[in-house]
């Protein structure tokens, strides 16, 4: 469910819609009733719509405003509001959510819903169809015109910056170029740069004092990848809002799986990915990387749940 909830939908035409009233036939959010217990129950009537995506403050928090590009952690209750039955809780099992608030990375009913809100608020948002899904989601037994009803409890933001132990690169590594921000931007070569990597490696730019990551955590990171030395820039995600993905379960390229697992939050890692480690003959179509090509990236370890 989790992957669901955070699948990227950049390919979607869909818009962010505004706070806004429900369907007259209902009394919009005013009809849910939330229980009182550690892991609460949201009841929803059959057949409750909304034609705007709407959101109510049950409780507010006293921690800071969330703005566009927060990445934030969130328990949730989700109700289907045509069947009025919950698909999904993450109170059960008392593992927050990670959510980047940027339309192109989650739901935009979530961008709607939660942006503005404070941090320790309850809050409870109804998703219109055109801020859902977008198409049907057989496993969960929603339809693309259903309401969706999610109670979020927001419980933090997620750092922006890494902080720690500065760390010197070892000479043969490129130098990695900070832009104004003291953001990684690039690497650039020098006279003893290696020429020939045969083998993956991470190094510690800054040694963070957080917890060790685990297999199968979702990471929040920022980062910058590149062709080695000092190709293409091929990714980046400073220029627009932190990215969340699982680590240790093999939906990333080895290097990252390999090398990210073990590494403490709070650190800025430089990992180096020989092809074979990489995307080896089948890179991604369009995105400036060649067959076999040796990857270069700068990663800042947010966080991780």
């Amino acid at each position: 469910m989790r992957r669901i909830l955070i699948a990227a939908v950049a390919a979607s035409s869909l818009i962010l819609a505004g706070c806004g009233g429900s369907d007259s036939g209902n009394d919009g959010l005013d009809a849910i009733k939330v229980s009182s217990a550690k892991s609460p129950k949201v009841t929803v009537a059959k057949g409750y719509t909304a034609t705007k995506t709407e959101s109510k403050v049950l409780k507010a928090g006293g921690g800071d405003k969330l703005a566009s590009g927060d990445a934030v952690k969130v328990n949730y209750v989700a109700v289907n509001g045509r069947t009025g039955k919950q698909f999904d809780s993450s109170f059960k099992t008392e593992k927050p959510l990670t959510l980047t608030l940027d339309k192109n990375a989650v739901l935009p009913g979530f961008v709607a819903g939660l942006e503005g809100q404070t941090v320790g608020s309850r809050v409870l948002v109804a998703i219109s169809p055109k801020d859902g899904f977008g198409q049907d989601q057989d496993q969960l037994d929603i339809k693309k015109d259903d309401t969706m009803v999610f109670l979020f409890d927001i419980v933090s933001k997620v750092p922006t910056e890494v902080t720690g132990t500065a760390k010197k690169l070892p000479a043969d590594v490129p130098k990695l170029v900070l832009d104004d921000d003291k953001h990684p931007s690039k690497f650039t070569k020098t006279s003893k740069t290696a020429k020939k990597i045969t083998k993956e490696s991470a190094h510690i730019v800054i040694q963070g004092d957080g917890a060790e990551i685990t297999e199968g955590q979702t990471l929040t990171a920022q980062y910058v990848g590149q062709v080695y030395p000092d190709g293409e820039i091929f990714d980046e995600s400073w220029s627009s809002s932190s990215r969340s993905f699982q680590v240790g379960a093999g939906q990333l390229i080895k290097c990252w799986d390999d090398q990210l697992v073990g590494q403490k939050l709070g650190s800025r890692v430089v990992l180096i990915c020989p092809g074979d480690k990489a995307y080896g003959d089948s890179p991604p179509a369009g995105s400036k990387i060649g067959k076999d090509d040796t990857l270069i990236f700068a990663i800042d370890l947010l966080d991780a749940s």
